[in-house]
Formats: C-alpha cells, structure tokens, sequence
C-alpha cells in the first residue's frame, strides 16, 4: 500500500506543517541560543585576559616607580657636589637643598 499525501484532509496538512515549522522554529531558537552563549564567553574571557593584563601591568609600574623612589630617597648625595669658586660671589661652595 502506497502512502498518498491527496488522500490527506487540509486540517490535517496543515497541523503536520505547522509542526514541522514550530520544529524549525524551535531549531533555529536553540542554534541561535548556542551562538549567543558562545559569543558571550568568549567576550567575557576576552574581557578577563584584556583586564588581568592591564592590571598586572599598572600594579608592576607602580611597584617599580615605588621602589625607584625608594632607592632615590635613600641615596646620599653630599658628596657630589665640590666646592667651586663663583666668579661673583667668592669661594661659597655650591649648597645643596634637600628634603628634611
């Protein structure tokens, strides 16, 4: 016995197309879904890596300016300077100004 879709009535065409497009429909929802979520992880580890980076490199600039400015506090510099002879002054020797 053949399967012939003209003895079908309309309703029942109908009902089997409408759930054959509800099924499509469903379809491409999920795919849709799925693209979405995969998109939204991959920004968001985009976004974590870029952040992490950008951080790490502004904490290592600040320790490095802070030891910097340690090491240049605790330098003693009395003794760079020699006394010079100013040719409208005298023989003062040159001062050197610092912080207390």
């Amino acid at each position: 016995m053949q399967f012939d879709l003209s003895s079908l009535e309309t309703a029942t065409l109908v009902f089997i197309g409408t759930l054959v497009f509800g099924v499509i429909l469903a379809a491409f929802v999920l795919a849709a879904g799925l693209v979405a979520l995969v998109l939204l992880g991959a920004g968001k580890l985009s976004w974590t890596l870029v952040s992490t980076t950008l951080l790490a490199v502004v904490h290592g600039l600040n320790a490095g300016w802070a030891k910097l400015v340690h090491r240049a506090s605790s330098a003693d510099v009395a003794g760079e300077f020699q006394g010079q002879a100013s040719p409208s002054t005298g023989t003062y020797p040159r001062v050197i100004l610092r912080d207390s």
